[in-house]
């Protein structure tokens, strides 16, 4: 069997990397938008075998993320509508800095407005700029959010040598953002100087993801351009003050895949580091599209290698599954040991009610119960029982079995009005689900799928006949890079392929939209009055 691609490094809903070395090893966080908890953070020691070891955002405490709800925004090209781009609220681009002993991570929190639209105006969104940290980054117990006065997204911390802290952003969200830097006090957050622009990118749209840093006496600033989509690309500007003004590199883009064919695209967003054999390296987001079209798997992290010319200015290849100068030293492939304890990996939507979902300690798979609420995945702004993990593999399966089943047990089901079962969720518009569903007096197996962003949704349903004589029901979605097959089985032996009947298939390109997230798989429970439902040996590749 060939070995393991490198990249992506982080496989599966992982944007908007951020990256930094202390010591032997290297820590990595991510944007999680509308998924509760919020901005994973990752280790490795060679840059590809790597473990997630905690979260940034763990306790509902920390932030509320009611309003990360997913709007529909048109996309027209010489008038006419071409597609929708999924935007959803919530947790944005952060970046991990490391700083006397302590972690830093600086984020947005994209509040959307909930107010009705009115004569076509467009709502408008609150941004919410903080700084969470630690002393104890194995611990994985973060600080409270600071927050610090900005007027715009994608927060980055510069720390200069003279001791000065300076944030970098993009200001004023649209496609005419700008690059601007504010002086704070880290303790509080309070400015220390005005807010300054710094650059104006090289003239794309959506300059945005900035991030500083300081070599042989210049101040480099590197940023995305070109939106997160196919004119994704990284540009720089360097300048011997922090303040500017800031020149241009005469290479720019210094990494895109715009205009090529090539397998992994939109690559952008990108954060650079040196190891210790003076090798330099950029992570970056990018997407994997096959001819058709699909990138299922949404944004994810890469891994390119990066050099310095003769004039100072740095390149980076173009990304690839196999990046030359690697080798990899522990594990068998990206995400060897994919968690460092057991639940940690574990997603819910926006502000969960943690007491709806229960967990064996033992690890995800081994006991799940549900408390059944009216919520659903279509709700915008209410947090459904849902729990799950990121879909990591193109190609593979998630299962679980409904543990228990008694005639007592359809009988509760049926006076809840229950629907439970497994589900791929993107966002409340987006999702692909196989349940039981006892909300007509008959109980069966349903298959539904929704993407009201394409206008599409397609529902069938399987009846089991005598509930009473049902005492197994298993589920199952397996995936591929071009479909979803969901199925179920109401035999023992679910170990084995035997016994399972395909409720349907769903196209992934049916799934895939130019959005920031990726899918989630898990386990749902909703019902007209509280009902609990145990689910065992839940599994997602």
């Amino acid at each position: 069997m060939a070995p393991a691609p490198f990249n992506p490094i982080i496989p599966g809903f992982s944007p908007d990397p951020s990256m930094v070395k202390v010591g032997d090893w290297f820590f990595l966080v991510n944007s999680t938008f509308h998924m509760f908890p919020g901005l994973p953070i990752y280790a490795s020691r060679d840059l590809l075998s790597w473990k997630q070891i905690g979260n940034a955002i763990h306790r509902k405490d920390q932030l509320s993320l009611a309003t990360a709800d997913t709007r529909l925004t048109p996309l027209y090209e010489a008038g006419k509508l071409t597609e929708v781009m999924a935007c959803t609220g919530g947790l944005y681009a952060p970046t991990i800095r490391h700083h006397n002993g302590r972690f830093y991570v600086v984020c947005t929190n994209v509040i959307h407005d909930t107010k009705p639209v009115e004569d076509g105006k467009q709502p408008q969104d609150t941004t919410e700029n903080f700084i969470v940290s630690t002393g104890d980054i194995w611990a994985g117990d973060w600080s409270s959010p600071t927050y610090f006065t900005f007027t715009g997204i994608d927060p980055s911390l510069f720390f200069d040598d003279d001791g000065k802290v300076y944030i970098q952003g993009s200001a004023a969200p649209g496609p005419y953002t700008t690059i601007r830097q504010v002086q704070i006090d880290l303790t509080t957050g309070a400015a220390l100087s005005d807010e300054r622009l710094l650059w104006k990118g090289t003239g794309d749209i959506y300059p945005e993801g900035p991030h500083m840093y300081k070599r042989k006496g210049w101040y480099y600033l590197l940023i995305s351009e070109g939106g997160t989509h196919e004119g994704h690309m990284i540009t720089m500007a360097r300048s011997r003050d922090i303040w500017g003004p800031y020149s241009e590199c005469p290479h720019n883009p210094i990494l895109t895949a715009r205009g090529t064919d090539e397998y992994i695209r939109y690559t952008g967003h990108c954060d650079i580091l040196e190891d210790d054999k003076g090798q330099w390296w950029g992570v970056c987001l990018g997407v994997r599209k096959d001819a058709g079209g699909r990138f299922i798997m949404g944004r994810e992290s890469f891994l390119t290698r990066g050099q310095w010319d003769d004039e100072d200015w740095l390149t980076l290849e173009r990304v690839k599954s196999n990046p030359s100068g690697l080798a990899r030293t522990t594990g068998t492939g990206p995400l060897a040991a994919a968690a460092a304890q057991p639940n940690i990996d574990f997603l819910f939507i926006r502000d969960a009610n943690l007491k709806h979902h229960r967990l064996s300690d033992d690890g995800f798979g081994s006991m799940v119960t549900l408390t059944g609420t009216p919520v659903d995945l279509s709700a915008p702004h209410e947090s459904p029982t849902f729990v799950g993990k990121r879909q990591r593999s193109l190609y593979g399966k998630a299962s679980v079995a409904f543990a228990d089943i008694t005639l007592d047990t359809w009988k509760a089901w049926t006076a809840a009005q229950l629907k439970c079962g497994l589900a791929v969720f993107k966002d409340e518009h987006r999702y692909v689900r196989i349940f039981v569903d006892a909300t007509t007096g008959q109980t069966g197996v349903v298959f539904e799928f929704v993407n009201t962003a394409q206008k599409r949704s397609r529902a069938a349903r399987h009846e089991l006949g005598e509930t009473g004589h049902i005492t197994s029901l298993s589920l199952r979605i397996e995936y591929t890079e071009q479909e979803y097959r969901l199925l179920y089985n109401t035999t023992e032996a679910t170990s084995s392929d035997d016994g399972w009947t395909c409720v349907d298939t769903v196209d992934t390109l049916h799934m895939t939209d130019p959005d920031f997230v990726g899918p989630v798989v898990g386990v749902f429970a909703t019902s007209a009055c509280p009902v609990d439902v145990g689910l065992r040996g839940l599994s997602v590749d």
